[in-house]
């Protein structure tokens, strides 16, 4: 690759710069890191704010055995072992603290030494449980964002990186460009700056969360903060508690950072890797995966869907670039607010009917390939079906079936029958991802390809981000099934070397 033409920006920018990165525990987060390891050797250092765990205590260990070892670094590791182990020790700082916990649970001294020690702040972290209790959601994805603005301030300004989601658009329908989110559900006063003052809500929501706590325990507990984060959430605009939380938290941090500088990057749904590190690289099983998967299985053969709408699917190394253009841009010209999407529905649109008809033609011709994902050729075929139609049909056959398996318990058959099992299985995808199977929007990132085009022709070879640039059928057929057989369901690993000795590998692989 040859850059010797014109200068990187992205690169000449974040030159000895250090920047914070939390959720790097997370398949966004790893993709990331991997990215400014392998592609900006320069960089000052890398800050981790990374929780201990039972089984591993303190964020260096942690580090060391979940993110140093995931098969993401492999290629680092194999073409230049001695960069990757003296990058690790010489420029990644862990920091051991709880985003959720004030300043992150660390003394006040040691919360103002990293203020003073970093010139940026990329926030990965999140809960991405769609039903995820209430109260948790609102901890990790809205109020967290204090700690962050109190360090930013405490900084004089650093600039923030807020990854969130193009789902924050809720209920929303049409084209959706890069803006501030408007709620479609309850109304919530605006200010004049064009953030919404949610300070009511969160109080609100706190209050009715007061109330559940008192009133449940145990697992009731869970279940009814579940169940009223998703009312919540659906009486203010948005599908699920996720999606409703991070949103509050855009507007916490635009209203908090005024003046300040601030990015908020909106990807939509993230999936494997284009082309970086290696093609098809994923970690665990995401959105439009577990229907994938519980089709493998033979477990689900209709799905609630539209198969004309936009399923809007984004690489995760397209997202990885976006961050560190955005990041850079935020050094080139510090103090405003910008709003980036990154997606790919007015580029290059996939429709869902394509999205299932590519992935189905590759299961019946090519199935033996994968062999983590199905133990035999599939006998039906995946049908998309309306909503309502779906619906009336699974209550009809649950009814039935629930007679039936009923039957066969009381007569000693310990499982019951397979077939309510599998019903069993549709209906619960479906409360959780149908929405996403039914788009009625198109999301636009013209600004963002915009800010491509600003920092040169150098950064669109070595960041980019544009989605018009991927071949649905070759992407989803070759590679984002080839890497959830290989990355998600095996899950690869090797240990961090040990001796870190020179960077002329890694260099090299720059040039």
């Amino acid at each position: 690759m040859d850059t010797n033409k014109e200068v990187s920006q992205t690169l000449t920018l974040l030159k000895g710069k250090h920047i914070l990165i939390t959720g790097t525990t997370g398949f966004v987060g790893k993709v990331m890191l991997e990215k400014i390891m392998r592609t900006v050797p320069e960089v000052g250092g890398v800050y981790l704010l990374i929780r201990g765990t039972r089984k591993h205590a303190n964020a260096g260990s942690r580090f060391a055995n979940e993110i140093a070892s995931s098969s993401v670094f492999e290629f680092l590791k194999l073409n230049a072992p001695d960069y990757f182990n003296d990058f690790c020790h010489t420029k990644i700082h862990c920091v051991s603290g709880e985003i959720t916990e004030h300043q992150f649970g660390l003394p006040r001294e040691e919360f103002r030494k990293l203020a003073g020690n970093i010139d940026a702040i990329v926030n990965c972290a999140a809960s991405v449980n769609f039903r995820e209790e209430l109260d948790r959601a609102l901890s990790i994805n809205t109020h967290s964002l204090r700690n962050i603005v109190e360090l930013s301030e405490l900084g004089g300004n650093i600039p923030v990186i807020q990854v969130s989601t193009c789902y924050v658009n809720g209920f929303n329908q049409g084209h959706i460009h890069e803006s501030t989110s408007v709620p479609a559900g309850g109304e919530i006063p605006r200010h004049r700056d064009g953030y919404f003052e949610v300070g009511n809500v969160i109080e609100e929501l706190e209050h009715k969360i007061a109330q559940t706590q008192q009133q449940f325990e145990g697992r009731e507990l869970k279940n009814q903060l579940v169940e009223l984060g998703i009312r919540e959430a659906n009486a203010y605009g948005w599908n699920d508690t996720y999606t409703f939380t991070k949103w509050l938290g855009e507007q916490l941090l635009l209203k908090s950072l005024r003046g300040y500088s601030l990015t908020l990057l909106r990807p939509s749904i993230v999936e494997s890797t284009l082309r970086e590190p290696s093609p098809g690289w994923i970690e665990g099983v995401k959105v439009a995966d577990a229907i994938l998967l519980a089709y493998a299985k033979e477990k689900v053969t209709f799905f609630p869907g539209k198969r004309s709408g936009v399923i809007d699917v984004i690489p995760a190394d397209l997202v990885a670039n976006s961050i560190l253009l955005s990041l850079a841009e935020q050094f080139k010209k510090p103090g405003g607010h910008h709003v980036y999407q990154c997606c790919s529905g007015s580029a290059n649109p996939l429709t869902l009917g394509t999205f299932i008809d590519h992935l189905m033609t590759e299961a019946k011709e090519n199935h033996g390939s994968y062999d983590k994902l199905f133990a035999r050729r599939p006998r039906k075929p995946f049908i998309a079906v309306n909503r309502q139609l779906f619906t009336a049909v699974a209550l009809c056959l649950n009814a039935v079936l629930s007679v039936v398996n009923t039957t066969l318990l009381k007569l000693g058959f310990k499982r019951g029958l397979k077939a309510k099992r599998n019903l069993d299985a549709a209906m619960a995808l479906s409360t959780i991802f149908s929405f996403y199977t039914e788009p009625e929007y198109i999301f636009h990132n013209d600004k963002l390809l915009n800010l491509a085009k600003r920092m040169g022709k150098a950064d669109q070879v070595l960041f980019p981000v544009d989605a018009s640039a991927i071949d649905w059928e070759t992407y989803l057929r070759k590679i984002h099934m080839a890497g959830l057989n290989c990355y998600a369901l095996k899950g690869r690993k090797q240990p961090l070397n040990k001796a870190p000795q020179n960077i002329s590998a890694a260099q090299k692989q720059v040039a």
